[in-house]
């Protein structure tokens, strides 16, 4: 009897260890472009999750059963207007749709350029989504992942942070690097959930910009950050929805990198909601909103 009870004892035990999801460390303890301060990572938990002055960028890992993988993934920014990270809302609620659809998913934490951790704020971002990226395609037999179809998602300023990476994956690195940092950091494909996409002041949110490049941003450092005026050829397709009635977000921010993407040729959709706001995530219980994951999916399955 006693042999029984340890036996269910030791399955619960393994039982909840394997249902948890994995989170790995970016960067192995060495994150460049930082310093050591005294600030601690904050975690606020309310009705969503919200993570703020994060010291230590991490990938949380949700990887659907061998048998329904499609070999799709993709790396999922959460917004929060690069001050805060909507990490549940926007990231491992999302993380769990896409397995239910035989996708990999990876939440990003990135580091904000708010914290004092961080030595040029604005670069701090982008380094840890070309890393992100890289990471997973070198990790991509593990996970049942092809190599070839891992894209970048995100909302709101998280969508600023994967636009970026849509037109600067090639940013070269400014610090040593590992062997990891030499594989392509360009997504196969973009996601965009009412983003932020420019910089300049006649459309952006402003509390992005003046998290993300400082009050006082110079001309040449919004224009840098407008990801509008730097798409190319090799612009991955990109995906975008958001709503006309948005307040925080302005639906220019999609129309004008939608024109852009058409104007060079990148194979792109975009679907325009008359409701819904800003931060609306899944959408869940509103309405025909809600459907825009299933315009997802389809565009997904015709790539």
């Amino acid at each position: 009897m006693k042999n029984y009870a340890f036996l269910f004892c030791l399955f619960i035990v393994v039982s909840s260890g394997s249902a948890q999801n994995k989170i790995i460390e970016l960067w192995g303890g060495n994150v460049p472009n930082s310093q050591e301060t005294t600030e601690n990572e904050v975690v606020e938990k309310t009705n969503i999750t919200r993570i703020s002055l994060v010291k230590t960028p991490t990938l949380e890992i949700f990887i659907p059963a061998k048998q329904s993988a499609t070999g799709k993934a993709v790396i999922i920014c959460p917004g929060g207007g690069y001050r805060i990270l909507s990490y549940d809302w926007e990231g491992t609620d999302v993380a769990k749709w896409f397995n239910s659809k035989g996708i990999a998913a990876f939440v990003l934490k990135s580091r904000l350029p708010l914290s004092k951790s961080v030595i040029v704020s604005n670069e701090a971002p982008l380094q840890d989504a070309q890393r992100a990226i890289r990471w997973v395609r070198h990790h991509a037999q593990k996970y049942n992942i092809d190599p070839n179809q891992v894209g970048v998602m995100g909302f709101s300023a998280g969508g600023h942070l994967a636009s970026t990476l849509g037109v600067q994956f090639d940013t070269p690195n400014n610090f040593k690097e590992h062997p990891l940092d030499t594989i392509s950091a360009r997504p196969d494909f973009t996601v965009l959930v009412y983003p932020v996409v420019t910089m300049k002041d006649d459309f952006t949110h402003k509390g992005s910009q003046n998290n993300l490049l400082g009050k006082e941003a110079s001309d040449s450092l919004k224009i840098k950050y407008s990801n509008e005026l730097h798409v190319t050829a090799n612009t991955p397709p990109t995906f975008m929805v958001h709503s006309g009635d948005d307040k925080a977000v302005p639906v220019e921010n999609s129309l004008q990198l939608y024109k852009a993407l058409k104007d060079k040729g990148v194979k792109s959709e975009i679907h325009i909601y008359p409701y819904g706001g800003h931060g609306y995530g899944l959408a869940i219980g509103k309405g025909y909103l809600q459907t825009w994951t299933d315009r997802l999916y389809d565009w997904l399955k015709a790539l």
